[in-house]
């Protein structure tokens, strides 16, 4: 019996309605396949926690996190209480970049019984290893002077250890895949930076001869993204172009509500989270209408992280198979409820 210890944050919003949804989900998994279980602590630091204490998770926070194999977030914000600098810088990033979660992993892909906007998705399946630690989120800069004379400089960093990782670990996924890797560049306009990723992205590319490569400029990179999203398979990019592009992304599968991101830590010091890409949406907490796919789609990411990537795959493919029978919720063109959904995902895992 393998036995996984997890740390819950459900955080703001609907992470209060989502999370408990994927968790029955993980618990019927592992009913299912008889050969695992997991065990949740789960921590209330939110904007709520924020207004109680002042700050978004106690000073010992990290610490007390360290010890699990694992953190599935929720939803983290509520800009009418806490501004996003504070809740955000507090919480979700403050855990990304202490815990070194130097890799963000968003797929993209053509979801069964869900409507995406573009007139010919072609079943397009791809996956944007984001590099999460540095590049154009770095906090070096500042402002200074007033006026019309006010000045801000913002800094954006890459190193190579940072550049190189991201890219091994993009080709190391390719390899598993389809086998080719695209990297999202912008070295005709970004005169210091981005040749020095296109240049890392050449080296390492030599140590992987069985994985083809493409280099794109961001702003066609984005357009093809639209036009012809199934000729991709792994994307590799910056901080910023990743953020961008995975956006896109969930975009054309047809709502961000269903969209999963895995936060990965590669050394083994510290574990990595997992969270989806929507938003806490407290216009509509409380009504059993949010989405929970994007969180169980974020279990899966989990799953296959743990190891277990026969059951994530399972998951997945029932998961489609529930929202391709017309059960989903309104944001994408359905009648069910939060505990609709998740109730027939759970019987369908049961079958």
């Amino acid at each position: 019996m393998k036995k996984f210890e997890l740390a819950v944050i459900p955080g703001d919003g609907i992470g209060k309605e989502v999370v408990p949804a994927a968790l029955e989900v993980l618990d019927t998994l592992a009913e299912v396949h008889g050969g695992i279980t997991f065990t949740y602590t789960s921590f209330p630091w939110s904007c709520d926690y924020y207004m109680e204490h002042g700050q978004m998770m106690p000073e010992d926070g990290l610490q007390t996190l360290q010890g699990f194999e694992a953190i599935f977030l929720g939803a983290v914000g509520d800009p009418t209480r806490v501004p996003d600098h504070i809740s955000l810088w507090g919480l979700l990033i403050k855990i990304r970049r202490e815990f070194e979660q130097v890799i963000n992993i968003r797929p993209a892909k053509y979801f069964r019984g869900l409507e995406s906007p573009l007139l010919k998705p072609n079943e397009f399946d791809l996956l944007v290893v984001r590099e999460n630690s540095e590049g154009e989120y770095s906090e070096i800069g500042g402002r200074i002077h007033k006026g019309e004379d006010e000045l801000a400089i913002q800094s954006a960093v890459f190193s190579r250890k940072g550049t190189e990782r991201a890219m091994r670990y993009a080709f190391e996924l390719a390899q598993k895949r389809r086998g080719h890797v695209t990297s999202a560049t912008k070295s005709n306009g970004i005169v210091h930076t981005m040749p020095f990723w296109d240049g890392v992205f050449k080296e390492v590319s030599r140590d992987y001869p069985d994985v083809q490569t493409t280099s794109t400029h961001i702003d066609a990179l984005a357009a093809f993204f639209v036009t012809k999203p199934h000729v991709f398979d792994v994307v590799v990019a910056s901080n910023l172009f990743g953020d961008i592009l995975t956006d896109i992304g969930a975009a054309i599968m047809g709502s961000i509500g269903i969209a999963p991101a895995a936060n990965i830590n590669l050394n083994g010091k510290y574990p990595s989270m997992f969270e989806p890409v929507h938003g806490s949406a407290p216009d509509i907490q409380g009504q059993n209408m949010a989405n929970p796919i994007g969180q169980i789609w974020t279990a899966k990411l989990m799953l296959e992280h743990l190891g277990e990537h026969e059951v994530a795959d399972k998951l997945l493919k029932v998961v489609e198979d529930v929202t391709d029978s017309g059960i989903k919720t309104r944001d994408i063109g359905g009648t069910s409820t939060t505990t609709e959904v998740t109730s027939e995902i759970c019987k369908r895992l049961k079958q």
